[in-house]
Parts: structure tokens; C-alpha cells; sequence
């Protein structure tokens, strides 16, 4: 592995346009496509790669050119050595007083080249992953959504294998470690004093390999299954509102912890409400009679029950009155939300010759509405 400046052409002082436009260059030149076959420019299109990968890089840049400073190019790349230019001596990080003074070597390579590089092919198998949280989304009636309830849901979901309980191998037997990394989960390239290392290709990084997969999972560990599972709502819940089970996701791999399932509530229009935040909205109707004279009322109230409401004298179409804490249920703080009612004139569709007779009546009582407002005279 030589100098990364060198393969890409450039030189030490290059900026970071100079060294994008070196490696675009490179890479149209010596892209597998274009040299089918050709394994010399195969390797030299990798080379290029993993020198713009560092170089494009400041942090690894700057970590790179201080490894360089040090002596640890040669001409041959990484080389053991009394330091100077023809080769690299770790004991110098101890003199130095770099970043990585007192630190893992094979760390500070690895943040340069990436994966796991070190001396003796130290390495670390494939980590535990946690497995992926789902979504599910339950229909709720306008009532439920503000009194509680509790509901079973089906989810369908990779979990795992209960023929194997999660091992991949098929009962009776075991997975066994790799021959190949001997467990490690990865192999080591030798570079002089250094070694980078790769997954293993054998056992994809697990270290370990099933020469006799579970039939029912075909070795993963994991089988799609449909589980059921009891949800609890609380009172109060908004559509859209997401309640967490902890643990009820995805399967985790290699040992890890399952995902958590989330349960979206989705909550049906009501004839009569509507939900604004906490509070709840409804219409009252109300007759003429009782707009202008005023009135006493009763109204429903949200998840069943009634209270009396006071309509004031000369009440105009629209205006709405508050009911404290007749509201839906509080998520959060208890308590409830209030309930407010729009009041609504109602205008019969049909009047009969006395209703007809006393309305005419009274409007010949009234002054023209229009006339102060737009300015109309007689």
C-alpha cells in the first residue's frame, strides 16, 4: 500500500477540488467496466478509491499526513523500521506527543482505512443488532378514545424461529465456530508490521458457521409469524397519538435485544363533537325565541351525560360558550379539557299563517341592519 498522494497523482499541499478531480480522472481510467478482464487495473481502481477515501476526508487526512510524518510510508508502503523515511517505528508514538499518544494503534488505522486494522490481526466478529421497531395503526370510536379501552392487535413480523429457538441450526445440532477466522469473524491482510482486516467471507463475519440449517428458517434464526398482542389505550388519546411496547418488534440478530412496536391510534369522525387538542367542539341549535330572549339549555357532553347551559339574552349566530372541564380526558397532567359550544339560530324551513303572521309582526318593529352599515337612507 504506497502513498496516497502518489496514486492519486497530486501532491502533499493539494486541495480538496485538486483531489476530486484526480480521482474522477483515475477512476473513468481504470473502471473494471472499461478494462474488462484486467486485473492490474482492477487493483488500480481500488487503490485509487481507498486513496480518495482518506485523502477526501479531513480528519482522516490530517490523521493519514501525521502517520506519514512519522515514517510510516516507505517505499513499500507500511514497513517495520527504526523510523526515518524507509520505515516506521511504533515506539515513536510514545515520543511523540501526537493525538494518539498512549493510544490503540490498530484504533487510529482503522479510523483512517476503516474496518478493524492492527498488529497480530487483533479483530473484533460482527456486533449484536437490535431488531427494527414496526408501526401498527388500531380504529378507534370517538367514545373509546375518551374513556380507554384495551384491544388485542395482530402483527406480523420476522421473530424468532421456535424450532430453533434463534440458533439457525436444525434441533439436535449447533453451529460450530469458523475454520477460517477460528471464531474471530474476520481475517487479516498482512501489510509489513500491520494487518488490515475484512469480514470473513466464510461465515459473514459471525464466526461461526451451521452445517445443518433449522428446516423452518433455513438457518437464519428467524421465522414471519403473527403475533397477537393486548394493548391497553388510555383515555384521552388523540388520533395520531403512538403508544410504545417495549421489546414487541422485530426479532433482534446475533443475540441482540428486539425492537419495540408502536401502536398508532386512528379515531372515527362523531356525529356530534369534534376533538380540538384537549378541548372538545359541538354545535348547539337554539330558535330565535331563545337567542334573543335568552334561555337555559340542555347539552350532551363528551362520552355520554348532559349539563345545563345558559344562552344570555341577544345572542347572535355563532358566538360560542365554555363548559370547564367537560372536555376529553388529559394525556398528560390529568384532569379534562373544556367543552365549547357554538350556538347556531335555527331558521324553520316552513312557517305556518300564525307563526307567519306574528314574525311580520315583529319585523315591522325592527329597523333596517344594512342601513347603518353600509350607509343606506330611507
Amino acid at each position: 500500500m504506497g502513498d496516497f498522494y502518489q496514486t492519486l497523482g497530486v501532491g502533499k499541499a493539494a486541495s480538496a477540488d485538486e483531489i476530486k478531480k484526480a480521482f474522477r480522472k483515475l477512476a473513468r481510467q481504470h473502471h473494471p467496466d472499461k478494462n474488462p478482464g484486467n486485473k492490474a487495473a482492477e487493483e488500480k481502481f481500488k487503490e485509487v478509491n481507498q486513496a480518495y477515501e482518506t485523502l477526501s476526508n479531513p480528519k482522516k487526512r490530517k490523521q493519514y499526513d501525521e502517520l506519514s510524518r512519522l515514517g510510516a510510508f516507505g517505499p513499500g508502503g507500511f514497513r517495520p523500521g527504526q523510523g526515518g523515511a524507509q520505515g516506521f517505528d511504533p515506539s515513536m508514538f510514545e515520543q511523540s506527543g501526537t493525538q494518539w499518544q498512549g493510544a490503540d494503534l490498530s484504533d487510529v488505522l482503522s479510523g483512517i482505512f476503516g474496518g478493524a486494522a492492527g498488529g497480530g490481526g487483533r479483530s473484533r466478529r460482527q456486533a449484536a443488532q437490535r431488531g427494527a421497531d414496526l408501526q401498527i395503526e388500531v380504529t378507534l370510536s370517538f367514545d373509546d378514545s375518551l374513556r380507554g379501552a384495551t384491544v388485542r392487535v395482530p402483527v406480523e413480523k420476522p421473530d424468532t424461529c421456535g424450532t430453533c429457538r434463534g440458533s439457525g441450526a436444525k434441533p439436535g445440532t449447533a453451529a460450530k465456530v469458523c475454520p477460517d477466522c477460528q471464531g474471530r469473524g474476520v481475517q487479516a491482510q498482512n501489510q509489513g508490521f500491520f494487518s488490515l482486516s475484512q469480514p470473513c467471507r466464510r461465515c459473514g463475519g459471525t464466526g461461526t458457521i451451521i452445517e445443518q440449517p433449522c428446516p423452518t428458517c433455513g438457518g437464519t434464526g428467524v421465522e414471519r409469524q403473527t403475533r397477537r398482542y393486548t394493548v391497553k389505550i388510555p383515555a384521552g388519546v388523540k388520533d395520531g397519538t403512538r403508544i410504545r411496547i417495549k421489546g414487541k418488534g422485530e426479532a433482534g440478530t446475533r443475540g441482540g435485544p428486539a425492537g419495540d412496536l408502536y401502536v398508532v391510534t386512528r379515531v372515527a369522525a362523531d356525529a356530534v363533537f369534534q376533538r380540538r387538542g384537549d378541548d372538545v367542539v359541538v354545535e348547539v341549535p337554539i330558535t330565535f325565541a331563545e337567542a334573543a330572549l335568552g334561555a337555559t339549555v340542555k347539552i350532551p357532553t363528551p362520552g355520554g351525560g348532559r349539563v345545563s347551559l345558559k344562552i344570555p339574552a341577544a345572542t347572535q349566530d355563532g358566538r360560542t360558550l365554555r363548559v370547564r372541564g367537560k372536555g376529553a380526558p388529559r394525556l398528560k397532567g390529568g384532569g379534562h379539557g373544556d367543552l365549547h359550544a357554538r350556538l347556531r339560530i335555527n331558521v324553520p324551513p316552513r312557517l305556518n299563517k300564525e307563526q307567519r303572521e306574528l314574525v311580520e309582526k315583529f319585523g315591522k318593529t325592527q329597523p333596517d341592519p344594512r342601513a347603518a352599515l353600509f350607509g343606506l337612507g330611507e
